[in-house]
């Protein structure tokens, strides 16, 4: 199970001051657990690990299975929560060179629906000219945007290609029960179709159809990554002490820190293979918390990469940080820095030296060299780069959000803001129904 440190933040709050905060924990993990806070309609994530059954799993890993034996690629599309949660576990266990091998044991996983970019969509649909591809679209709606016209696109394409019957077998829908326009298109078209639950938004739906498919297509094993999500369940429920409840913790510390002036948090990693869980973190935390001119703002950096370009400023910038580092405890690989007889580039001293200790040494130094110079520091230890470990830092982080969200006073699990530019832009592009945002908006210009 992971385990979650503060002890680097109290140099800069109390933990006195830290404790303090049970009570409100308490008030907001019951506002959890009874549907009494805001938000309370979008609660179904909280015990979703510990309700999904075998056959739930056994049906999407036999729909994985018919894609994977149909398909040399499969297009995630989809935005957001829709396709984040998928992207974070699938790059953090993929082999970072895979898709480049000929003889691939996985079909390669593309992701559209996410942008708006003409050259992005001209190069996906020549890339996935003469190959046999799948879809999996994930929408509630099926007019999001985005999503629905990268959908569109490769919908004419596959079916041009691959011929409608099959097209029928390896397009998949992940939708509303009832409604939207893609529940109407999978129904039409006989797309296997898996539901997203109306009680649970995007950014909490990776344990899900919209994270577990995706996820089992690309050959990982998904009753790991819910163990681990249900060992966490247990471990973060009302009924567990504050002392004792990492997310409580987590919650009551990133608050507290708040209240001293630190506006930022940023989500540290030491391997690349990560850098998607950041991105899924970066968009759980912000679209809960930031409305109401309130929020801690989420960043993230990638060391020791962004040491060579974001370093100087988290060491003597501005302090209104704090960091949260994510550390994997036990490398899957082993690797020896060998020595050279001319030792040129000076680096004998670590020759016989596993490169993981030389990471774990820049992690530590860089922690020291942080807190010194007055960033404080929490760290989030994954025993390894696996499934259940992954299922596990999923749902601690998930519980935390909603925990903290209410600590704020804010109502965790809307998101009212991300209206703004789509009102805009379908004025802009003269959508019918828009004729008076339309003209409103012309006039401004």
């Amino acid at each position: 199970m992971i385990s979650f440190n503060n002890e680097k933040t109290f140099g800069f709050i109390s933990k006195e001051n830290v404790s303090a905060y049970e009570a409100a924990v308490k008030d907001a993990q019951e506002m959890l657990e009874k549907g009494t806070g805001k938000g309370s309609d979008f609660l179904g994530w909280l015990h979703l690990p510990s309700s999904i059954t075998p056959a739930e799993l056994a049906d999407l890993k036999a729909t994985a299975q018919t894609l994977r034996e149909n398909c040399e690629v499969v297009i995630v599309a989809g935005i957001g929560g829709s396709y984040l949660g998928a992207r974070a576990v699938i790059e953090a266990l993929s082999n970072s060179f895979a898709w480049l091998e000929d003889n691939k044991k996985n079909p390669v996983i593309i992701y559209a629906g996410n942008n708006i970019s003409e050259d992005y969509l001209f190069e996906l649909t020549e890339y996935l000219k003469g190959k046999k591809f799948g879809v999996i679209n994930i929408s509630k709606s099926g007019t999001t945007t985005e999503t629905a016209l990268a959908f569109r696109l490769l919908k004419k394409q596959c079916e041009e290609q691959r011929g409608k019957e099959m097209a029928r077998k390896v397009i998949v829908a992940i939708t509303d029960a009832q409604k939207g326009a893609a529940r109407i298109t999978a129904d039409k078209e006989g797309y296997k179709s898996y539901v997203i639950p109306d009680s649970v938004g995007g950014r909490y739906s990776v344990l899900t159809p919209v994270g577990l498919l995706p996820i089992a297509v690309a050959g990982f094993d998904i009753e790991q990554l819910i163990a681990g999500a249900v060992e966490m369940e247990k471990a973060c429920g009302a009924d567990v002490p504050f002392a004792q409840n990492p997310a409580a913790i987590y919650a009551a510390t990133r608050n507290e820190l708040h209240k001293a002036g630190k506006k930022i948090e940023i989500l540290v990693n030491f391997c690349p293979k990560l850098h998607y869980v950041s991105e899924w973190w970066k968009q759980l935390y912000g679209e809960s918390e930031g409305k109401e001119n309130k929020g801690i703002y989420p960043a993230s950096v990638d060391f020791t990469t962004d040491l060579h370009s974001m370093g100087q400023w988290i060491q003597e910038g501005e302090r209104i940080i704090f960091e949260t580092v994510v550390s994997v405890d036990k490398v899957n690989h082993k690797l020896e820095v060998p020595s050279d007889a001319d030792n040129l580039d000076g680096l004998n001293y670590l020759a016989g030296k596993r490169v993981d200790e030389v990471n774990k040494m820049a992690e530590l130094g860089t922690q020291l060299a942080h807190v010194e110079g007055g960033v404080p520091n929490m760290r989030v230890v994954m025993p390894k780069l696996d499934e259940h470990s992954i299922g596990s830092l999923f749902y601690f982080f998930e519980r935390a959000c909603g925990i903290s969200g209410y600590l704020l006073g804010v109502n965790p699990f809307n998101q009212p803001g991300v209206e703004a530019y789509k009102k805009n832009m379908f004025a802009l592009l003269n959508k019918p129904g828009y004729e008076a945002e339309s003209k409103a908006i012309q006039a401004k210009l």
